[in-house]
């Protein structure tokens, strides 16, 4: 769990902003208010499993034949009654939705009219959820600036004792249970080292060090040559946590190569060694033996065989990053016809059913309902991709809009009701994860963040910065002040170990989220040449 191959870019072109714009919340506020009265994708029933909203929903109630209308009646659990009339039992709840009051939990029955005008008691559809606190700037401002906060992220995973380890051993250390997730850890721990050599002169040495060994490991236990998953490491490692149950065995989760392959082309660009991009080349190759001829992929294979586990198919936003990058920054054209019918499938199919589903390593998926475990880890990555090119069309970029919608919608809190003694579950604004988590995560909140900021640059929609830096503010203050450790989990009055349940790889997000903000907003005047903002 805990963020599935996020994904940030920037553009190598984009130059730093001189100043961030002036920004009036009074006006910010009121265009959100209106924007929250718009429906989200009200031609499929996505929200089956929803239990808040943001923007005022529309359910896929069935028609009544012979039924002249429809009365929608709204209750919360003080007995307050919000109504309204529609043709259909389908329609949004946009006229009376800024009547109800942010935070409150109400009960929707929809009920026929009859000839005469009158409402029956056949009921067409119920539903419970929550109606969401909006936006409402201005919020909290970062503790510290955006630079140095990621330069003590990136030096917090780099002195970890199961990171320093890797210097004179040639396994990970098991002390550290992530690293049971072997992709997604590692890949990142090659990240952060590529990041530490480039940021820390003194530490370059050590980092690639690190690094170096970290990958030897990963190619040690990679699938050989020839084979159907030939270069890729597993997602899987020992028997811990997630890895140690049936379901996973000898499995892997299709995209999390990835990880790793981006964490090789970082350090094939701090070190120019042959020997990281040959294997991060191999790793793409597969990608496009495995893709099938519609542009799309499995979401989990056998290791050993290549088979899909089942039908359901990956979210495509990492690995067209990642043939993306190939392409751009190591001139590998030959990926660009896969990325393309990859494009193409994500539009026409996963888009147009708009079922972003989780494609978490520690949650099954096996036997999942359509639309059951929708994230943001998904659905705000793959806006980004959208805005971040060029030459997104028109229909691309109305893709892109509802899948930021989305992740607003269903998982970003701008504000959380507290509770009986009067304090909030969890630090706002922040980004819940997953349907099948429902906890605010470091990641998640990078996730939305950068798809806010990627909008901002694409469009100099001013809203869209304030809610990216509303967000980053909660990632810089959530950072302890000594020690650089950007926790995973946000949930107050959680009785863990901050270090052990950190995911490393989440950190390191929040690391490459923090660059973007320091560059796109102008904030230190730093321009980062050279360096892939992607994560």
């Amino acid at each position: 769990m805990r963020q599935n191959i996020i994904i940030f870019s920037i553009a190598l072109s984009i130059t730093a902003s001189a100043a961030v714009p002036k920004l009036n919340y009074k006006q910010l506020n009121s265009e959100a208010r209106k924007e929250y009265l718009r429906p989200l994708r009200t031609d499929v029933a996505w929200n089956t499993f929803a239990k808040k909203f943001l923007y005022a929903p529309a359910f896929h109630f069935p028609e009544r034949p012979g039924a002249r209308g429809y009365l929608f009646v709204l209750a919360d659990r003080q007995g307050h009654r919000w109504q309204m009339r529609a043709d259909s039992p389908r329609a949004s709840l946009s006229p009376v939705w800024n009547d109800i009051p942010a935070g409150t939990d109400v009960t929707l029955a929809v009920m026929t009219i009859d000839r005469s005008g009158r409402a029956t008691t056949d009921t067409v559809g119920r539903r419970q959820f929550q109606r969401d606190y909006p936006f409402s700037g201005p919020y909290a401002t970062p503790a510290r600036p955006y630079r140095e906060a990621a330069l003590m992220a990136m030096r917090y995973i780099h002195g970890l004792k199961a990171i320093n380890r890797w210097k004179d051993h040639p396994e990970p250390d098991m002390s550290y249970a992530h690293h049971t997730y072997a992709c997604k850890i590692i890949g990142a721990t090659l990240r952060n080292e590529a990041l530490v050599a480039r940021f820390f002169p003194e530490l370059r040495d050590e980092a690639l060090l690190v690094g170096r060994h970290a990958a030897e490991f990963l190619r040690s236990i990679s699938q050989p040559e020839g084979s159907p998953l030939a270069y890729f490491p597993p997602t899987y490692y020992k028997g811990l946590i997630a890895s140690a149950r049936q379901e996973n065995q000898n499995k892997t989760m299709c995209m999390e190569a990835v990880a790793v392959g981006q964490g090789l082309l970082d350090l094939y660009s701090v070190t120019r060694d042959r020997w990281y991009l040959d294997w991060a080349l191999g790793i793409a190759d597969t990608y496009v033996r495995l893709q099938r001829p519609d542009g799309s992929l499995p979401i989990k294979l056998d290791l050993t065989t290549g088979e899909p586990v089942n039908s359901a198919c990956a979210m495509l936003h990492p690995l067209l990053r990642y043939w993306l990058r190939l392409h751009r920054e190591f001139g590998q054209s030959r990926y660009e016809a896969a990325r393309q019918r990859g494009q193409q499938w994500m539009h026409d199919v996963a888009i147009r059913r708009f079922d972003m589903t989780g494609q978490f390593e520690d949650c099954s998926v096996l036997g999942l309902q359509p639309y059951e475990n929708l994230t943001n880890c998904t659905a705000a990555p793959y806006a980004a991709y959208i805005y971040d090119q060029p030459g997104s069309t028109a229909a691309q970029l109305r893709d892109a809009d509802d899948l930021l919608r989305l992740s607003e919608d269903q998982f970003t809190h701008w504000d959380i009701r507290p509770w009986r003694d009067g304090i909030r579950p969890h630090p706002t604004p922040c980004v819940f994860e997953q349907y099948k988590y429902q906890m605010s995560v470091d990641a998640s909140a990078d996730n939305v963040a950068g798809a806010f900021l990627s909008l901002y640059q694409r469009t100099g929609n001013r809203l869209a910065l304030a809610k990216a830096m509303a967000l980053t503010a909660t990632v810089v203050n959530m950072q302890d002040a000594c020690t650089g450790l950007i926790p995973t989990i946000w949930g107050y009055r959680r009785n863990v170990n901050a270090t052990s349940e950190m995911w490393a790889n989440c950190n390191v997000c929040s690391t490459f989220l923090l660059l973007r903000m320091d560059q796109a907003t102008g904030q230190s005047g730093e321009r980062y040449e050279g360096l892939n903002l992607i994560y």
